[in-house]
């Protein structure tokens, strides 16, 4: 009996997405009373360059997949570079704008998995599979 894992990058992207986002909108409202609990892990600069990391390789990964294989739209790829574009602005410019550019973010980004998503699943409902295991699309 093998035990068979079938991961899905657009429900890990928009995850670390929404892990992100959060992190970096409360970390700031809590950072008083971290050093009274003596947590200061939450401002690791490495942390947060993981899991900018992490959010770049599940959103490559997920939508370039579904592009290639699935929907052959561009759009989520778009709505992906911009939403990493702010991501990665917020961290130059030293978190000086974290309140409106982690939000623009982390919406550009959890739309570009969820469009991904509602492509794939679109194009896998007209998907016909013929002898020999070869998909074809029906033509409506």
């Amino acid at each position: 009996m093998s035990l068979r894992i079938r991961l899905n990058y657009d429900r890990l992207g928009i995850f670390t997405s929404v892990t992100c986002a959060v992190h970096c909108t409360l970390l700031p409202i809590f950072i008083s009373s971290l050093p009274f609990w003596g947590i200061d892990l939450l401002e690791n600069k490495g942390i947060e360059w993981s899991m900018i990391g992490l959010a770049f390789l599940f959103g490559t990964v997920s939508l370039y997949h579904g592009y290639k294989q699935h929907h052959h739209k561009l759009l989520p790829a778009f709505l992906f570079g911009a939403g990493f574009s702010f991501l990665l602005s917020n961290q130059v410019t030293g978190e000086q704008y974290i309140y409106l550019l982690i939000p623009v973010s982390a919406l550009c980004i959890i739309s570009a998995h969820s469009l991904n998503i509602f492509y794939c699943r679109k194009s896998r409902k007209c998907a016909v599979t013929l002898p020999g295991n070869k998909p074809s699309h029906r033509s409506t």
